[in-house]
C-alpha cells in the first residue's frame, strides 16, 4: 500500500511531475524512502538532476500541503486512487503519462472498462444537442461507461442524459474537486459522484486555469477505448482530446456536421483529414470496438422501432435536426395549431420529439 500522505508530499516539490513520482517510487519502492535517500542516489533515478535532488532533500512545505489536502479531500468524502492501486483504471495506467494518482469522487468499476468519451462544443446546435442525447441513450442501452469533462454544451448533455438512462458516467475536471467548474454544474456534479465517478489529477483548490484543460483531455481519452466528437469548431478543446486519443492509440470519431456552420468546421477537418472515422450511428462505433467493447455477435443495436399512428407519422415527417416553429407545422400539415400541439404531445412521450425554446419542435 502506497501511503498518499508522503506520496502527496512528494508532488509538491517543486519541479516534479507524474513521470518522476513514478520513476522516483519505483526506484525507492515508497515515497517515504525517496526522502531518506542521500543525494548521490537520488539522481541515479532517470530524470533526477542535482537541482531537483536539493529540491526534495530540502522542501520543507510537504506535511503542510499534504494534510491540508487530505482534509479538504475528506470533506467531500472523496480519496486518492494511485497508479500501484488495483482500483486504478487499466486503461488509464497505459498511455504514455498516467497521473501518479488521482483525486476522486465516487468509485471505478470493473465495468467502466468498456467506456467512451463523448465531447464537443460548448455551444451546440440543436443538432448537436439531440446527437448527443441520442448516442448517449444508444450507448447507456449496451451497459457503456459514458465519460466527458462537465463542461457547458455537449459534456454536459452526455452526463445528463447517462444519468437518466441509470447508465455509468464519469466526469474529469480541470480543477480540483472542491473547485467545481462551471460553478452552475456543481449539482451534476454530485448526482455523477453518487452513481458514478468525478476524477481530477489536480490538487484540492485548484482554479480552473485554462492550461489546466490540456492535461485534463488526456486523461478523458486515456479512460475510454475510443472518444466521439461531436460538434467542435477548429480551435476547440475537443480537437485537443481527439489528439491526445490518437497519441495513446485510441479509435477517434466524429460526427459530421453542416458544412457551413463554424462548430462543425473542426468535426469535419478530422474527418476529411483521415484523422477520424465518420459516424452516423452508435452502430459504427461498435462495428470498430465490438470486440474491446466485449458485444455478442447476435446482440441487436438497433433501436426498437416505435409504432406512430398516420396523424403522428405525418407530423413526425415534416420534422429533422432542424428546429421547426410550431405555426409552420401546422400550416405544412393544413391543421390547427391546437391539434398539432396534441399529437406533439404524444410524439414527445414517446421520446422521438423534442421542444425546444419558443415553440421549435425537432426529432429526438
Amino acid at each position: 500500500m502506497i501511503n498518499v500522505r508522503a506520496l502527496l508530499q512528494l508532488s509538491s516539490v517543486p519541479r516534479i511531475g507524474p513521470q518522476k513520482i513514478r520513476a522516483l517510487v519505483a526506484y525507492f519502492k515508497t515515497p517515504e524512502n525517496v526522502f531518506q535517500a542521500p543525494a548521490r542516489e537520488l539522481i541515479a533515478v532517470p530524470g533526477i538532476d542535482k537541482k531537483l535532488a536539493s529540491n526534495i532533500l530540502h522542501h520543507t512545505n510537504g506535511e503542510k500541503f499534504a494534510d491540508d489536502q487530505l482534509k479538504r479531500l475528506n470533506k467531500l468524502d472523496g480519496k486518492i486512487v494511485t497508479v500501484w492501486d488495483k482500483e486504478y483504471p487499466d486503461l488509464l495506467r497505459k498511455i504514455y503519462d498516467p497521473p501518479a494518482f488521482l483525486f476522486v469522487l465516487g468509485k471505478f468499476k470493473e465495468l467502466d472498462s468498456r467506456a467512451i468519451a463523448l465531447v464537443g462544443t460548448r455551444h451546440p446546435t440543436a443538432y448537436g444537442h439531440s446527437v448527443a442525447e441520442n448516442m448517449t441513450r444508444d450507448l447507456a442501452k449496451q451497459s457503456i461507461t459514458l465519460v466527458s469533462g462537465l463542461a457547458r454544451g455537449i459534456d454536459t448533455i452526455v452526463h445528463s442524459t447517462a444519468l437518466k438512462c441509470g447508465t455509468r458516467t464519469i466526469a474529469v475536471i480541470g480543477s480540483g474537486l472542491d473547485v467545481p467548474y462551471p460553478p452552475e454544474n456543481k449539482k451534476l456534479m454530485d448526482h455523477i459522484a453518487e452513481e458514478g465517478v468525478v476524477v481530477s489529477e489536480f490538487p484540492m483548490g485548484t482554479k480552473p486555469d485554462a492550461s489546466n484543460f490540456p492535461r485534463r483531455n488526456r486523461i478523458i481519452s486515456g479512460l475510454t477505448l475510443g472518444t466521439v466528437v461531436i460538434e467542435s469548431a477548429e480551435d476547440g478543446g475537443a480537437l485537443i482530446t481527439a489528439t491526445t486519443a490518437l497519441d495513446q492509440d485510441r479509435e477517434v470519431f466524429a460526427v459530421p456536421g453542416n458544412i457551413t456552420e463554424k462548430r462543425s468546421a473542426g468535426s469535419n477537418k478530422l474527418i476529411r483529414d483521415g484523422r477520424a472515422k465518420l459516424v452516423t450511428c452508435v452502430d459504427d462505433i461498435f462495428a470498430e470496438l465490438r470486440l474491446q467493447l466485449r458485444l455478442s455477435l447476435d446482440e441487436p443495436m438497433q433501436r426498437p422501432a416505435i409504432e406512430l399512428t398516420l396523424t403522428e407519422r405525418t407530423i413526425f415527417d415534416f420534422l429533422s435536426s432542424e428546429p421547426v416553429h410550431i405555426d409552420t407545422l401546422a400550416e405544412q400539415a393544413d391543421s390547427s395549431t391546437s391539434d398539432v400541439l396534441v399529437t406533439l404531445l404524444s410524439l414527445e412521450f414517446k421520446s422521438v420529439v423534442r421542444q425546444l425554446p419558443g415553440k421549435l419542435f425537432i426529432r429526438s
